[in-house]
């Protein structure tokens, strides 16, 4: 195997495990909307979730951990994915919430800092923030340090 494979395999891993993470974020009240399959639909496209893999991670998105990521953007990359899933039917509920807690919690934000993290998130994308300004918006700066 050469080193080309091993960081392919990692890559898609870590693809596949993000979008379980989005998965079980639409899953949370107990179906997927319309708006949430076709936003699943479009990730798992630009994942290169596919095939036989993506109904596994449909069928059990629980099977996969959350992997957090080492920079401080790709964590940003995934909170918008999170937050944007949450929104997708225009309805937030209590169980996406809580569930986007632990997945923040799993990319590595600071518990102490969830709270601002989840409450910035959810506003932006209600807003409907394009991933420039929420990136932006979540620049590492000192109010997000070590998140």
């Amino acid at each position: 195997m050469s080193i080309s494979d091993l960081y392919s395999t990692a890559f898609q891993e870590r693809n596949r495990d993000h979008f379980a993470a989005i998965v079980r974020v639409a899953l949370s009240d107990g179906e997927i909307s319309k708006d949430e399959q076709d936003f699943l639909d479009r990730l798992a496209r630009n994942l290169g979730v596919r095939g036989e893999l993506y109904q596994q991670v449909m069928e059990n998105p629980f099977n996969y951990p959350v992997n957090p990521p080492l920079s401080h953007e790709s964590r940003v990359e995934r909170l918008y994915d999170i937050a944007r899933m949450v929104y997708a039917d225009e309805i937030k509920d209590d169980t996406e919430v809580r569930i986007m807690r632990r997945l923040c919690i799993g990319l590595g934000f600071k518990s102490d800092k969830i709270d601002y993290v989840l409450a910035k998130a959810l506003k932006l994308a209600k807003d409907g923030a394009t991933f420039d300004h929420f990136r932006d918006e979540f620049k590492y700066r000192k109010e997000t340090k070590n998140n």
